[in-house]
């Protein structure tokens, strides 16, 4: 397992504060909950306190967790995972009400696979009708099946669209699982980080909201899921990465 140190960014630009409201209205998609705080939850922050528009998409339904809990079967998980990713938002100052696609957990589609062209169509027509200027989703080669399910998916949405909003693509595995084909090629990507240090306490306060990834809050699991202190550490950083495809590349699934 090849761990990339956060010195690894250090050649990226740093952009200021103050870039954050260029980027326009904004959709976040998140794989699971917690993505939306880990990944980008300071540039949300940012566009909020600038009265940015912003909207988020949930993809999964977050059961996988604790797959074996009995205080929380799915459907009380799925209530869970749902009550705190709105509790983050709130946090980051997200008043628009979320999204939902309610896939399975551990098992989105992807490209080929039945249920895949339905799931972008339905992705589609929530961008369609928020119609950002943005949009922030998981890097393509993020280390978790999930992860580059979601980015494909969202590839085959915005495909569709004559004029897409600008792809934005965050890190959250790739701190810690990513192997050296997972990370950008030369040439691939144009990546910046973003000075986040004055909303860095409101990223915290959205990721403590996800307490069942963090705590022993389900407990009658012991193959259950829960955020590492060196996981976290990478995301109580003053900066977020972002990584945006360059439009030669743009088209292809990855």
């Amino acid at each position: 397992m090849l761990e990339i140190s956060p010195f690894s960014f250090a050649d990226l630009p740093l952009r200021p504060a103050e870039f954050a409201p260029q980027l326009g209205s904004t959709i976040v998609i998140a794989p699971h909950p917690d993505d939306e705080s880990l990944g980008c939850g300071g540039l949300l922050a940012l566009l909020r306190q600038a009265q940015v528009p912003v909207m988020a998409i949930l993809v999964t339904d977050g059961t996988m967790s604790h797959p074996n809990s009995q205080k929380y079967p799915p459907a009380a998980r799925r209530q869970l995972r749902e009550a705190e990713f709105e509790a983050a938002l709130v946090a980051l100052g997200i008043t628009t009400a979320p999204h939902y696609l309610g896939l399975a957990d551990g098992n989105i589609p992807t490209a080929g696979a039945a249920g895949f062209e339905a799931a972008a169509e339905q992705l589609l027509m929530r961008i369609s009708q928020f119609s950002p200027t943005t949009v922030l989703a998981p890097w393509r080669r993020d280390p978790h099946p999930d992860h580059r399910a979601t980015s494909q998916l969202l590839q085959a949405a915005l495909a569709q669209l004559a004029t897409p909003p600008r792809l934005l693509e965050y890190v959250v595995w790739a701190w810690e699982r990513a192997k050296p084909t997972d990370l950008p090629r030369p040439g691939e990507v144009a990546g910046w980080r973003l000075d986040i240090t004055s909303v860095l306490y409101q990223k915290q306060q959205a990721i403590a909201a996800h307490r069942s990834q963090l705590t022993d809050l389900i407990d009658d699991d012991p193959t259950g899921f829960q955020l590492s202190p060196s996981m976290l550490a990478h995301f109580a950083q003053p900066f977020e990465v972002y990584l945006e495809f360059k439009s030669e590349n743009s088209s292809a699934l990855l």
